[in-house]
């Protein structure tokens, strides 16, 4: 994990706290560029839009395919609050991005390692490289808050 990594995670979690104040599942999303800038951020949209894609990671992904001109973002790291799902692995595929850092680990739901392990499945013809539980208790803490909220 590198400086810039962490820094994403920061401001990730700034997303998911923007998520949570608009009654959103908690998740939020960077793309860094191959130096390590910011290029997109997103965060979860479902409520607001209607949308079953609306999801942290297919926002900044979206972004960042349009601020590069490109829908292949190889070189491309995305950071996220919690482990991809298997849609997000599968967009996250279909963008080509290297490297994926996130947050909370998804025993539900996870398609980063945890239920399954899509973005490093030797079958399919892309992979990318993996780094999960990083700021893993504080994304944690946003979405346990969150869930509590609603029971």
């Amino acid at each position: 994990m590198t400086a810039a990594d962490d820094l994403a995670m920061q401001r990730a979690l700034a997303l998911a706290a923007e998520a949570a104040s608009a009654s959103e599942i908690p998740v939020g999303a960077v793309v860094l560029d191959r130096d390590g800038q910011i290029v997109a951020e997103g965060r979860n949209t479902r409520e607001a839009t209607h949308d079953p894609t609306g999801h942290a990671e297919v926002e900044a992904l979206r972004r960042a395919a349009a601020s590069a001109g490109s829908w292949n973002l190889e070189g491309h790291t995305l950071v996220v609050t919690l482990e991809p799902c298997l849609m997000c692995a599968g967009a996250i595929l279909q963008a080509r991005i290297g490297r994926v850092v996130f947050g909370a680990w998804d025993d539900k739901a996870g398609a980063a390692g945890s239920m399954y392990d899509v973005l490093r499945d030797r079958r399919l013809p892309y992979r990318a490289e993996v780094i999960g539980g990083v700021q893993a208790d504080a994304a944690t803490a946003l979405l346990r808050a969150f869930f509590e909220q609603r029971r």
